[in-house]
Order: C-alpha cells, then structure tokens, then sequence
C-alpha cells in the first residue's frame, strides 16, 4: 500500500528590512530552541487572518523588538519549499521610527551593512533578499 502524502503547511511571512539612518540593517538570531534555531534572519513573523503584509510587519516588530517601523515599499516575494513547510516572504523596506530595538523574542539584535551579511548563517530561503540587498550596495 503506498503512503499517502500529506500537503506540507504553508507559511505566509511579512519581512522587515528596517534600515536605520546610518544606511545599516537589522537583523536578528533566532532562539536555539525551534525550528532553524540560531539562526539569524531579517525580522517579521506569520500573517494572521484578515491581516495585511504591511499590518503584520508593524505588529511583529512592535512584538518582537519592541520599535516602531514605517514599513515602505514591496521589495521583492520569495517561495522556497523547505523539506517540511512550504515558506513565501514578503519583503518590505521599513524605516526605524523611534524606540530602541530589544531581543524580545530573538536571542540577539545587530545593526549590520549590507556587506557584512554574509559573514551570518540565515535560513536558505533569505539567499535572495541578501542578493538584493548587496547589489544595491546600500540599505535605504
């Protein structure tokens, strides 16, 4: 009898690429615990039901590091099919408004130039938005 597969869960993410006035980026490292734990990633969280991209952004960076944002434009969307979920990224310039970034939900936060990323582990599907971020050179 062959087995049946089960679709895998579809994780719909609103992504932050907050940039501070100096043209750095923050990111942030995962708890150790969790799925791709330790990791470091570009800060955002699931979109809820009836929530918009840019509404869950704003949310999760208030929940997550404690800071208001602007989020600006759509930068880019990006679908990568990890062995257990599928994940799409949707991806926006936001500018730091005030308030000072805690790791409230992460295990630590740094201001980072685009340069600099790659010296990170980030989960596989971030590839791209690094790629974009370097070829603009700057992070505004």
């Amino acid at each position: 009898m062959p087995e049946t597969q089960l679709p895998l869960v579809h994780k719909q993410i609103g992504v932050a690429l907050i940039s501070n006035q100096q043209g750095k980026i923050l990111i942030d490292r995962r708890k150790t615990q969790g799925e791709m734990g330790g990791l470091w990633e570009f800060p955002g969280g699931k979109i809820e039901v009836g929530e918009t991209v840019e509404e869950c952004i704003k949310r999760e960076i208030k929940e997550e590091l404690g800071i208001e944002i602007i989020v600006g434009n759509h930068v880019t969307t990006i679908s990568h099919r990890y062995e257990k979920f599928i994940v799409t990224l949707y991806v926006h310039d936001c500018q730091h408004l005030s308030g000072e970034p805690q790791a409230l939900e992460c295990d630590e936060i740094l201001w980072v130039d685009s340069s600099e990323l790659n010296q990170y582990q980030f989960p596989q599907a971030n590839t791209q938005i690094i790629d974009i971020l370097q070829k603009r050179g700057i992070t505004k």
